[in-house]
């Protein structure tokens, strides 16, 4: 029975590589979450904080599903191939990346919850893309329990408690995403047009993940602009 492995490597990211990836997200969002939110509001400038950030989530699940089918139609497209199409993947490493923290601090900047401390902004980035197992750690770490850790825990503890929270949430977040990152890449590269429909639907429901956990890191929006 054959069990050759795969000769052509396979672009993984691991260890710093994955954080210094995730720092350079985090770090060029600022001027970008409110022209984020502006975005979500420009057809109905009246718009109340629960529609916004329901807008928010429709524009992160298309704008994420729309990379990895890109990615995946890459390997089909006559004279491009698996080779291009893998590198392709390892690029858009950082663009998923970057979607992912732009939609996170967006819903978080709409609830009131301060995000110029790169500390929060990780620990809330981190956060959301970790799931359920991120919440745990958040309040066992900094000692509080209760629902919503965006609202209640991350904009309300001091700078040195996140930093200790980011330190276990990192090392999480290499596993975690490292393993789910590969999986998608080798998806992506499926020929004949397959990793487009696995690159997409894989993005896609990543995406759906990461509004879930928004929406229990969080809660219900504010009910008006003026109490977020």
């Amino acid at each position: 029975m054959a069990t050759d492995a795969v000769d052509e490597p396979v672009p993984a990211v691991r260890g710093q590589r994955v954080l210094d990836l995730l720092d350079k997200a985090i770090g060029i969002q600022g001027p970008l979450v409110r022209k984020n939110i502006a975005r979500a509001r420009q057809r109905n400038p009246e718009a109340t904080p629960a529609e916004v950030i329901r807008n928010l989530e429709r524009m992160y699940v298309s704008a994420l599903a729309g990379t990895g089918a890109a990615v995946g139609g890459a390997a089909a497209a006559p004279g491009v191939g698996t080779g291009v199409a893998l590198a392709l993947s390892a690029g858009e490493a950082l663009s998923s990346l970057e979607l992912t923290a732009l939609f996170a601090l967006s819903v978080a900047e709409v609830h009131g919850v301060p995000i110029d401390e790169i500390e929060r902004r990780r620990t809330i980035a981190m956060g959301i893309m970790l799931g359920g197992s991120a919440a745990e750690t958040i309040g066992k770490v900094a000692e509080r329990t209760g629902q919503h850790w965006g609202r209640q825990i991350v904009a309300k503890v001091p700078v040195e408690t996140l930093r200790q929270i980011n330190k276990i949430l990192g090392k999480n977040f290499v596993t975690k995403y490292g393993t789910k990152q590969g999986i998608i890449v080798l998806g992506r590269v499926a020929p004949f047009g397959i990793g487009a429909v696995i690159g997409g639907g894989a993005n896609a429901a990543v995406a759906a993940m990461a509004v879930k956990a928004a929406r229990r890191a969080f809660g219900p929006a504010p009910a008006s602009w003026s109490s977020a």
